[in-house]
């Protein structure tokens, strides 16, 4: 357990304090004492916070305090963290803002350096991705335009690892052309906000969108073809993640629509982890799949990997890319293992699915799998980081010259209205001033279908 209390001012900032604290002790629980104490627990780290000098601007504040409070934790643990003080979710913003005001890649890692104690391979994934997402964004509408999220929340299973709104289609089959109902009459009611806006991006995710069987894709997409406009769309999306859902008649049905690309992911190529995960699908079903859609003529397919997988090694995690190589797949996305409050792997944390795994072991798995995209010829062109992941470290995806995930990119870099229709959803204004607000849907599907009117006019309320 950590103890920590603010003996002079500073509270402002206790989101920053326990980020380092989450940081610098992976996993341990946090206490915000209200006092100091005289007696503690044997096992309890006590951290006294120290005020922040007020003297100088805010943020300079902020950044100068969390440089102390860094310091002393590093002194206290003897660690150093891969991304300094930085403990937000998108770390590549701050640089893509340096670029985008005209500094210069040498004098952005300088600041970036001292600013925020980056190491120096974090800096250069960082400048590297932010170069690229530059490049990318370049070819969308931006704030002018908007890109489309619809929701499939249903699963064959659920993996131990998830923490998104999933149900699994053993228990809620007849539920599926319900939601369907009220998914499209959402579609269908808040398309009139965008007006002649022009739509850049489509993507349909999960859940798995292909436990839909393929009369409900075809209904469903045949649905997001009627009410926006698709003609000129840069990407359409569709996550058909989980091989044991994917057959040739429901790519078929993609092949009817202007779906431009899929993910078909693997996590890892360890069969005992798939099956420790509760994946139902085997290595060689994940290689079928994969091979059907290449046949099927889609030539932009990304595959999700996830390190850090109760049990797994770095050796594992180079097998994994030694066995995905000849698959040569256009976009490789490297999530570092982030177990969530509400996964089974943190419900069961001392159970068989227990993920454990050390901080240098992880960083040797991030290692692996940049060096192994990098030989398939791969390049960063987005990154995020999550709270609780596997050392500290970061999401990253990896993509063939001119096959990046644009929607990828616009959803971590805040640069265009994000219109998110289904259950457990938010979409997300960008105003041109630079000002972003947000409307969240409902995650349990008889409130999303009874409250429906309200999500609705909540999206009205960012948009009119």
């Amino acid at each position: 357990m950590i103890a920590f209390w603010f003996p002079g001012d500073g509270e402002e900032f206790e989101y920053d304090v326990r980020g380092l604290l989450g940081a610098f002790f992976p996993g341990e629980t946090q206490v915000k004492l209200d006092n100091r104490p005289e007696i503690l627990p044997e096992d309890c780290v006590f951290y006294a916070v120290p005020s922040p000098d007020r003297t100088l601007p805010y943020e300079d504040i902020k950044n100068a305090w969390k440089r102390r409070i860094y310091d002393e934790l590093s002194s206290l643990t003897g660690r150093k963290l891969p991304w300094g003080t930085l403990t937000g979710i998108r770390p590549v913003k701050l640089v893509m803002q340096k670029l985008e005001a005209g500094e210069r890649p040498a004098q952005i890692a300088e600041e970036m350096r001292r600013s925020y104690y980056l190491d120096g391979e974090k800096l250069s994934l960082a400048i590297a991705t932010a170069q690229k997402e530059r490049s990318v964004l370049a070819r969308t509408h931006g704030v002018q335009g908007y890109s489309l999220y619809i929701g499939i929340p249903f699963c064959p299973t659920r993996c131990a690892y998830c923490s998104f709104t999933s149900y699994p289609l053993a228990v809620c089959r007849d539920q599926v052309d319900p939601y369907l109902d009220t998914l499209i009459y959402e579609l269908e009611q808040c398309r009139p906000l965008f007006g002649s806006r022009p739509l850049d991006t489509v993507y349909i995710g999960g859940g798995t969108p292909t436990s839909l069987t393929p009369a409900q894709s075809d209904r469903l997409l045949s649905a997001v073809c009627r009410i926006f406009p698709t003609d000129d769309l840069l990407e359409f999306t569709v996550e058909a993640g989980r091989p044991d859902s994917i057959d040739r008649e429901k790519l078929a049905v993609f092949k009817q629509y202007p779906v431009s690309r899929l993910s078909v992911n693997p996590q890892t190529m360890q069969q005992k982890t798939l099956d420790r995960i509760g994946r139902l699908h085997t290595v060689e079903d994940f290689r079928k799949a994969y091979d059907l859609a290449r046949s099927m003529g889609f030539d932009n397919i990304n595959m999700d990997l996830i390190l850090g997988l109760p049990g797994e090694t770095a050796a594992d995690v180079e097998d994994t890319l030694r066995q995905l190589k000849p698959l040569q797949p256009d976009d490789l996305t490297v999530h570092a293992l982030a177990i969530k409050r509400t996964s089974r792997l943190k419900m069961e944390a001392e159970g068989p699915v227990k993920a454990e795994v050390g901080e240098e072991e992880s960083r040797a798995m991030m290692r692996a799998a940049a060096e192994g995209a990098r030989d398939m010829g791969l390049f960063p062109y987005y990154l995020y980081r999550q709270k609780n992941m596997a050392g500290n470290l970061e999401n990253v995806g990896y993509a063939a010259p001119g096959k990046e995930g644009i929607y990828n990119i616009l959803i971590m870099e805040e640069k265009q209205s994000i219109l998110a229709a289904g259950a457990g959803n938010i979409s997300k204004a960008v105003y041109s001033d630079g000002r972003i607000e947000r409307a969240d849907n409902v995650k349990q599907l008889r409130d999303y279908r009874d409250r429906i009117e309200e999500m609705i006019e909540r999206k009205r309320r960012l948009w009119l």
